[in-house]
């Protein structure tokens, strides 16, 4: 039994929004820095393909950190005493900022280090995100889940607007260095929100629910969404790992890359959370899921033929790469984390919608350095035809493993 706070004293919800909305763009601002900006970068500097993908083993402790989140869940969530999320927050944002301060020490040419410190920095956020994704399921309230999603995509994007998007930019005119610093100081500017807003009024409650793995392994909903998550990811996110290198290999420069990533995220991709949002609320998350990797595969087929022939414009190249990377995605991933949020139990909400996480973030990382290998042999056509056909595959089975209704907000053939 959880003992909650009374509701006058809850923060409202547009203040949860605010708050863990900035600790989502923080995590977003390194996620872009790493998976779109780095590699646009190491690209330009005549860094093999194959090497590139290595950045994709940054993604390890998100793929890992469902073997500490009981730790983190039990002392955010002490048997008697005071919510700890704001001490979580803290910590790692602060140690995200001294890592990333020396990752603009190291510059990219010493790629060795800069990944051992990009590891760490992925443990540290990680290990915050924990926190943030349960605080935001136990805090709010079911009819809000919803908006809480959209905040927590959203934000993703705009996080990605400034780590894969402003970043290229500074990199392109400021150099290495002053551009990984600026990185740092957003990251810990980002966390204010939630340390002065509801982080510092967080109240003191009684548990007898001890958060665990097996606890979560036991319920089919967590079985379910580990396989969702598995089939989901692996279609949708794998065709735009080479994304960033295409565009450099395509003529485009640091800056119009920059620029791409930085409006297509900020705008297109904002945007898109909340179209998906509403879509999920008037259609429910599994024919939004499936309408969303059908969107996907016209577009990883475009990909293909403008890689093979080599005779799309640039405005055409770069309507594909915001549509396909901003706005389907954001559509897609609203879905799919509206399910997880509803499938996740409040009293161990951090483990459960981790879980659910790692399988995204292994899936992807899988994805990422199989890309590399791919694209280097094989080119970029070859790449984007193997990613859709994941695609096609995924369709029917994603549309079996949805059917029915503990699909959220409305079954998918209804």
């Amino acid at each position: 039994m959880v003992l909650e706070a009374k509701p006058s004293t809850r923060p409202s919800p547009a203040a949860i929004f605010f708050a863990v909305g900035g600790l989502y763009v923080a995590q977003s601002v390194i996620g872009g820095l790493t998976m779109l900006g780095l590699p646009a970068v190491l690209r330009t500097q005549g860094v093999p393909l194959g090497e590139i993908g290595l950045v994709y083993l940054t993604v390890l402790p998100w793929a890992l950190k469902f073997l500490w989140s009981p730790l983190v869940e039990r002392f955010r969530l002490p048997a008697a005493g005071r919510n700890r999320s704001a001490v979580i927050v803290l910590t790692g944002g602060t140690l995200c900022a001294v890592m990333l301060a020396l990752v603009g020490l190291l510059g990219p040419e010493r790629l060795g280090p800069v990944l051992v410190c990009l590891v760490f920095i992925a443990l540290f956020t990680s290990t915050v995100d924990i926190a943030c994704d349960g605080y935001a399921v136990e805090t709010l309230a079911e009819e809000h889940h919803g908006w809480g999603n959209a905040a927590q995509v959203g934000g993703s994007y705009v996080g990605s607007a400034i780590g894969a998007g402003l970043f290229l930019v500074l990199v392109d005119r400021l150099g290495w260095a002053p551009a990984v610093w600026t990185m740092a100081a957003v990251v810990l500017m980002l966390g204010l929100p939630f340390l002065l807003g509801p982080g510092s009024r967080l109240t003191s409650a009684t548990r007898s629910h001890v958060p665990s793995l097996k606890a979560a392994l036991r319920r089919p909903e967590v079985r379910k969404g580990l396989l969702l998550a598995a089939i989901y990811v692996s279609a949708q996110k794998w065709g735009l790992a080479m994304l960033g290198p295409f565009l450099i290999d395509y003529g485009f420069d640091l800056a119009s890359v920059g620029m791409l990533n930085g409006v297509g995220n900020m705008l297109v991709g904002f945007g898109g959370a909340l179209f998906g949002g509403l879509l999920v609320r008037l259609r429910g998350a599994g024919a939004v899921l499936v309408g969303a990797l059908l969107m996907q595969v016209a577009m990883l087929i475009a990909f293909a033929h403008v890689g093979a022939s080599g005779d799309g414009s640039w405005s055409l190249v770069m309507t594909l790469a915001v549509a396909s990377s901003s706005g389907v995605m954001a559509i897609g991933f609203v879905a799919l984390y509206a399910q997880f949020m509803g499938w996740a139990d409040p009293r161990q909400a951090g483990v459960d919608f981790t879980l659910f996480q790692c399988m995204d973030s292994l899936i992807s990382m899988a994805g990422g350095l199989g890309a590399g290998w791919i694209a280097e042999r094989f080119g970029y056509s070859a790449f984007f035809i193997c990613a859709a056909g994941v695609s096609i595959a995924a369709v029917p089975i994603l549309a079996l493993l949805l059917r029915g209704p503990s699909t959220t907000n409305a079954g998918l053939f209804s």
